[in-house]
Formats: C-alpha cells, structure tokens, sequence
C-alpha cells in the first residue's frame, strides 16, 4: 500500500472516529473546564468553610462525632475530619450500594472544630459543580452506562491524537512552515483558518491532551488503570482494603481509639494540613487515618491503619499507605487526579489545564467544520 493510500485510511479513521465521538469529547472537556476552579470558588462563596483560629484546643473526634450523628442518626459517618486552624472540621457521611442506588449518599456536615457548632449540612450529590462531575465522569447518564460512554469516548480520543500527529506530520519543508503556526494573508478564507486552527492546535495540545486521556482512562476502566500501573513498574494492588482487626478475649480493648489515632497522627505529623480518622464501620474494621502534608494535592497523603482493639499498626498491601513505602510508579498513581487536574503544579497549573482543555474542546467544532466542508466540496485554500 502506497503512502498516499495508508495516509487516506487514516484520515478516515480519523475522520470516523471524530465523528462519533466528538460531541462527548467536547463535553467532558467543557466540564473539565468549569469544575477546573471548584475548590477556589466554594472557598469564596462558602463562608461556612472557614473559622476564627482561637488559642483553645480542638474538640476530640468521638466529641463530634457525638454531635454529627445526631444530624444523621441512620447514616454510616464515614469519617472526621481536621481541615487546620482556620478551617472548619467535617464529619463526612457516605455510603454507596452497587446493587441499590437510592441508598447512595454523601453528606458532609461542616463543625466548628473548637466548640462543635454546626455551621452547614451540605449535600455532595446536588449543587452545580456535582452536576459538572456527572457530566465530566457519567454525561448525566445512570453511572454504569455513562461511565462506560465516557471512557469508551476518551480511548477513542487517544486514537485520535495517534492518528492526528500522524495526518498533521508535514510532507516537506514548504509544507511544515503551515503546521506550526498561523500564517494567514489578508483576504485568506475562514476554511483555511479553520483547518489550520484544527491542526495546529491540535499539535500543540496534543502532549497534554494525552496526559489528559491516559490519567481519565486510570479511573474508566479498570484493565487500562491495572495494565498502565503494571507497564510503569507496579506491582501493589490498586483495589483499596481494610486491614482486619481482630477482638481476642486475652487482652482488653483500648479506651476511646479514634481520639488516641487522632492525638497520635497530630504528634506525628505536626505540619499537616489535614487529619481524617475514620471511625471503624464493623466490630472487624481497623481505625483508617491519613495526613496530607499538602493543601491542594492529594499525592503526598500518609494512611495508616490502626487495629481498633490494640491500636496496633497494620501494614497494607496496596498503593494507599504511607508515602515512604510508595516506590516510584506507586506514586505515580497517587498523582493520577493532581495530574489530570493541573493540581500537581499549583494554581498555575490549574489555570494551564484550563485553557489546554478549552482548546481541546475546539478540536471537535473545527474538526466537524473541516468535514462539512469538504462533504460540501469546500476545500481549504
């Protein structure tokens, strides 16, 4: 098969595949876009988030826990959790059940973590950044199918930038002075600079773009997520579990162990920007506590896990677990969101993933232009 005839099938498969993926595209990079700044709008729009730091010392866990379970009498607490000085506590219910979706929920009551007061009951599955989280993730589609929609869609995505950098690759050096940047005359048509805003673009948001499309896949489907992590050098289980505790008649339980874990994480870890402690759900659950060391990220995170009867220390056997024992493809995992969320590099680096995924967001309009077009016999100048 000659080149002329390889470059034509690709085209087409390009082209197909565009096609029937495009608008899906378009949206989970729109949602992208707005849910982008999540955490700084609600920061300032949510007062309830923020209080006034006193010289007093914070209320014990099982102190609000007391307090949060009479919000929610019938609802599993899932966890408590010390956001800082300055910033509220929250007791985070939750609860999902694959067979049953009417019992799923999420509800986050935010405390004054120094005197207890309730400052908001907030419902996580409502709210419009929710409803930009289930167009980005689901397409506000019931969650098994829309999942699967969107992963399908983003793995054709991935295709596409193979088979784009493959169709944008210049023939000559006359022609690739037209693919790295704009050079429109006066007077040139808006086909011709609509194709060219499709492939130069493309060009240059594609790098991202696959960054984008592998770390959306880790969380799509599970045989992309265990087959990248294995090809990186993983060798830890991605599925995360609860060490056991065991009751044992020989010895005698320990005395309030959510508030020992809890004075034990703030002692060894000094300069956390969060503490979460998560009170054992079964009379088998251990005592799961984790400390970020960093306001934005969530990659550098230590869990532990505690036996509730001796507080011993329980060790793990996948990537969730202290950070020292994460090797390198570990916590390349760990940085799946902060990466696919520019997080990982800071407010600027949100503000970089906001605009690339408005870029790619373009990529479908212009892309669909081009073939109209040329269905139309109006090919570019």
């Amino acid at each position: 098969m000659k080149n002329g005839a390889v470059k034509k099938t690709i085209r087409n498969i390009h082209l197909w595949l565009g096609l029937s993926s495009g608008i899906i595209v378009f949206i989970i990079a729109i949602t992208g876009c707005l849910y982008a700044f999540q955490e700084e709008i609600q920061n300032i729009t949510e007062e309830y988030r923020f209080v006034e730091k006193q010289n007093t010392p914070f209320l014990l866990p099982t102190e609000l826990e007391k307090i949060a379970r009479k919000q929610f009498p019938d609802k599993i607490l899932h966890a408590i959790k010390y956001n800082g000085s300055s910033k509220s506590a929250e007791a985070i219910f939750f609860s999902h059940d694959d067979n049953d979706k009417s019992k799923d929920y999420y509800n986050i009551i935010y405390l004054n973590p120094y005197s207890g007061e309730v400052l908001e009951k907030a419902d996580m599955y409502s709210g419009f950044f929710r409803w930009v989280l289930d167009g980005h993730f689901y397409l506000w589609l019931p969650h098994e199918i829309g999942q699967t929609v969107c992963a399908s869609a983003t793995l054709i995505f991935l295709f596409m930038l193979i088979t784009g950098l493959i169709l944008w690759y210049p023939k000559n050096k006359k022609a690739a002075k037209q693919r790295f940047w704009f050079r429109w005359k006066d007077g040139l048509k808006w086909k011709r600079k609509n194709y060219d805003l499709h492939n130069i673009t493309g060009f240059y948001v594609m790098s991202i773009a696959l960054i984008f499309a592998v770390t959306g896949l880790v969380w799509g489907f599970p045989w992309f997520a265990y087959s990248y992590y294995t090809i990186i050098g993983g060798e830890k289980s991605l599925v995360y579990e609860d060490p056991i505790s065991k009751k044992e008649i020989a010895y005698t339980a320990v005395a309030k162990p959510l508030d020992k874990v809890w004075m034990l994480m703030q002692k060894e870890y000094p300069e956390a920007k969060s503490i979460e402690v998560h009170p054992p759900e079964t009379d088998s659950s251990s005592i799961a506590a984790n400390a970020n060391l960093d306001e934005g990220t969530y990659w550098e995170t230590d869990y532990r896990y505690f036996d509730q009867y001796t507080l011993n220390e329980k060790k793990v056997n996948h990537i969730y677990g202290k950070l020292q024992d994460a090797n390198t493809s570990d916590k390349l995992m760990r940085m799946n969101y902060d990466i696919h969320t520019g997080a990982i590099l800071g407010l600027p680096g949100k503000i970089f993933a906001f605009l690339i995924s408005l870029l790619i967001a373009s990529l479908p309009i212009t892309g669909f232009l081009i073939w109209y077009g040329r269905r139309n016999k109006m090919t570019p100048n």
